[in-house]
């Protein structure tokens, strides 16, 4: 349904290139879940844009249903009506002085879509709101923080797109709607056929939720495949160390610094300065340090970018 290939995405910083995407293969199959996830700045959220063509790659491809994103207007519009948003902070994404009837209206507004009263309706009952007429007149200041986010989704559900785009979507909740929400994805994955790609740090979520896990550092997927191989065994050393956090976890494993600067990407494997098998003085050490690794292909079987493999 809507697929990177060798994907990257720069931006200018004081006269340095910032690679905040560099080389992505990545794709949402037809009813299909996937969670993307890694830690803050790790490139995440611009590839998200990038697949809503909210950004415009420096090289590479997007493609929706086989057919390469056109940037044009028109077909930027007709895009974004199949490609759907939803953003992590509900009270944020929604206009205060707007009730939930016009927050809702406004997509199908926008790109003309007939008998509209229902559209909201039915948009607004997909997202589990019954029954929408109550809440139509109400404004996001006298609803739930779960209401607010479920009003997003119906928003994006209006256009009856194909795929949802989530970013971090229960990040801003309480632990008890969080729940909530992620049924709702899966039961929107099996009523309406909806695929999805989550954008999470959270392992946690991926695994209640995703299909499978593609794990991105610093710009690239390191690790992907089936969510229950990947979180049972990861292959990876930053995988090993991102589920290392989880309560069930037996072993600990902290990571030390913050993830490079993207316009200082470190030669060889761009995890090293990280990674806690180099710091144990593994002998494959100086090719970690030194030695570039290849992209990672678009496969749905289990595949990690690492020297150790």
């Amino acid at each position: 349904m809507l697929e990177a290939t060798d994907l990257a995405v720069e931006f200018s910083s004081r006269g340095r290139r910032a690679r905040a995407v560099d080389g992505v293969n990545l794709a949402v199959g037809d009813g299909e879940i996937v969670a993307l996830v890694g830690e803050s700045g790790c490139g995440k959220t611009t590839l998200a844009r990038t697949l809503l063509g909210l950004e415009r790659p420096s090289s590479g491809t997007v493609s929706y249903a086989g057919s390469p994103l056109s940037y044009r207007s028109k077909a930027l519009k007709a895009h974004r009506r199949q490609v759907q948003l939803v953003l992590q902070d509900p009270m944020g994404s929604l206009n205060p002085r707007q009730t939930v009837y016009e927050a809702v209206a406004e997509g199908p507004r926008i790109h003309g879509l007939a008998d509209e009263e229902k559209v909201v309706a039915e948009a607004l009952s997909h997202a589990g709101l019954r029954p929408p007429e109550r809440f139509f007149l109400r404004y996001p200041h006298e609803l739930s923080g779960g209401q607010r986010q479920r009003v997003v989704i119906a928003g994006a559900l209006a256009l009856n797109p194909k795929v949802l785009i989530a970013d971090e979507p229960v990040a801003s909740l309480d632990a008890s709607v969080r729940g909530e929400i992620l049924a709702l994805l899966l039961r929107l994955r099996d009523d309406l056929g909806l695929s999805a790609l989550v954008v999470t740090h959270d392992l946690g979520l991926a695994w209640n939720i995703a299909d499978r896990v593609a794990v991105m550092y610093l710009g690239r997927i390191v690790e992907s495949g089936p969510t229950e191989e990947i979180l049972k065994n990861p292959q990876h050393p930053y995988t090993q160390a991102l589920l290392s956090v989880l309560p069930e976890s037996p072993k600990r494993i902290v990571l030390t610094g913050e993830p490079p600067d993207p316009t200082r990407i470190p030669t060889g494997c761009r995890f090293h300065p990280r990674c806690q098998i180099v710091a144990a003085g593994n002998p494959i050490a100086e090719k970690c340090r030194t030695d570039l690794l290849p992209i990672l292909p678009n496969k749905t079987t289990p595949q990690a970018a690492c020297h150790l493999l």
